[in-house]
C-alpha cells in the first residue's frame, strides 16, 4: 500500500509564509528539522485532520524568489465553510483567479504559489 505524506513548497521568508497559512487556511506546526549548520530549515503543516503535511523549506542562503515555471500546479484544499474563507480570502487580498462556474477560487501564497479553494460537495 502507498499513501500522500506531505507536498513541499520552497519559501524565501518562513515567519512571512507561517503567518500566512496559519492566517489564511489555519494551517499548524506539527513538526520541524533544523540542519545542525542552520543552512536550512522544514518546517511542515498540518490541518489537524489529515495525515497529510505541507512542508515548507527555507534556504538560509536563498535570497532569489523561486522561479514557479508557469504556474501551472497548486495545492488545493476542500472546505465546508467556503462562503466564510472566500470572504476571508477577499479582505486578505490574496485571491488571484476565481471560477465561478466550476463554483472554485484560487489565492497566492506569499511566494506566489497557487492553492485551490473548493467547496466540500454533498
Amino acid at each position: 500500500m502507498i499513501c500522500f505524506n506531505h507536498f513541499n513548497f520552497n519559501v524565501l521568508d518562513l515567519e512571512k509564509s507561517l503567518a500566512f497559512y496559519k492566517e489564511a487556511l489555519n494551517l499548524k506546526i506539527v513538526r520541524e528539522k533544523e540542519a545542525n549548520d542552520h543552512s536550512f530549515k522544514l518546517v511542515y503543516l498540518g490541518d489537524g485532520q489529515s495525515d497529510f503535511s505541507l512542508e515548507l523549506t527555507w534556504l538560509k542562503d536563498r535570497t532569489e524568489p523561486y522561479d514557479l515555471g508557469e504556474e501551472e500546479f497548486h495545492l488545493a484544499f476542500v472546505t465546508d465553510e467556503y462562503e466564510t474563507l472566500y470572504k476571508k480570502h477577499k479582505e486578505m487580498g490574496v485571491i488571484c483567479f476565481e471560477n465561478p462556474s466550476m463554483g472554485i477560487y484560487f489565492i497566492n501564497d506569499p511566494d506566489g504559489y497557487w492553492i485551490e479553494i473548493v467547496p466540500k460537495r454533498a
